[in-house]
């Protein structure tokens, strides 16, 4: 037998068990890295409990008010329906929104563009998708806020808890509660002053109440309606808005300070001139708030298109211009 046999054979044998030993660890490190990406919690939502992935990466979010929320929290989504108004976003987020896939409209995503981004995270509304919500769950997670509108804080605490950024969207709310009780305080007496929230669209004027998006706003700022629009949302259950086509109840628009402004997301000029017929009407212009010039016209995005928390900032921003630094 050849002396340098043993040797060789020895040899090998190490050889052998150190690869046997690094397949071992590789399978290790992989099942590891499996089990972080598939980790999961339990989500209660508006269809009952989702079970989300516990660092989503991939998030394809469904509203408007919703894309601002993730912004906030820092979360870049993969795909988000486009801004109302935009090519395709919002002038105010759209640095923030480069590379992000548009997937359609708020009230009719395109579920093949969301499956193409092979999402692990959708997000959307009741109200909005609940139609669609069994075809988006075959595609990931799916976790849909009850309401819109005047919800936008409960709706953000909501995704930042599916997100795993619950710390991060408590301040978020905190932050903005606390500025509103800075700016309230600062307001004084200026608080006792009835406000009127006033939007134009083709065919229909919409007066503003409590329930509303700037109505919320304005009444956590400590803001009151006149008492016009206390007995006509009397009559209602609705305190959202009270809709009308007649010029007769442009009297009951009236308030010390009235704020309006006109839907132009569709771009549609008979929403400007629906405007100014009303504006230009002898009954508007006897209107208190516009007889002593406290009548401004704002941002339909910001006071209710959009709908988020950095719409509800920059509306902030325009009580601030239009009460404390006159």
């Amino acid at each position: 037998m050849n002396k340098r046999m043993p040797i060789i054979i020895i040899s090998l044998m190490a050889t052998f068990s150190l690869l046997v030993a690094c397949g071992s660890n590789a399978t290790s490190s992989s099942a590891k890295e499996k089990e972080v990406t598939t980790k999961t919690r339990s989500i209660k939502q508006a269809m009952g409990t989702a079970q989300v992935p516990d660092n989503p990466k991939k998030v394809v979010i469904l509203t408007n008010e919703g894309t601002e929320a993730l912004l906030s929290l820092g979360v870049n989504p993969v795909g988000a329906v486009k801004s109302w108004k935009g090519d395709p976003w919002y002038d105010y987020i759209a640095d923030d929104m480069k590379g992000v896939k548009d997937v359609g409209l708020e009230t009719e995503p395109n579920v093949e563009a969301i499956a193409t981004l092979e999402p692990d995270l959708i997000i959307g509304n009741k109200v909005r998708h609940e139609k669609i919500y069994d075809q988006l769950n075959q595609i990931a997670p799916t976790v849909f806020a009850e309401k819109l509108s005047g919800n936008w804080k409960e709706n953000l605490l909501l995704y930042a808890k599916t997100v795993n950024k619950e710390k991060e969207g408590t301040q978020l709310v905190a932050d903005f509660d606390k500025r509103v009780d800075s700016i309230s305080q600062k307001l004084g007496n200026q608080k006792e002053k009835k406000v009127s929230i006033v939007r134009f669209l083709a065919g229909q004027s919409r007066i503003y109440y409590t329930d509303s998006f700037p109505g919320i706003i304005l009444k956590d700022l400590g803001f009151k309606h006149s008492e016009k629009q206390e007995k006509l949302f009397s009559k209602q259950k609705d305190k959202f808005m009270f809709a009308t086509d007649s010029k007769e109840n442009i009297p009951d628009m009236d308030g010390d300070v009235l704020f309006y402004f006109t839907y132009t997301a569709d771009d549609n000029k008979e929403n400007i001139e629906w405007t100014n017929k009303w504006t230009n009407d002898p009954l508007w212009k006897n209107l208190k708030a516009v007889k002593s010039k406290n009548a401004y016209e704002v941002d339909d995005i910001v006071w209710t298109t959009a709908g988020g928390i950095k719409a509800a900032n920059m509306l902030l921003d325009d009580i601030e211009t239009y009460f404390l630094k006159k």
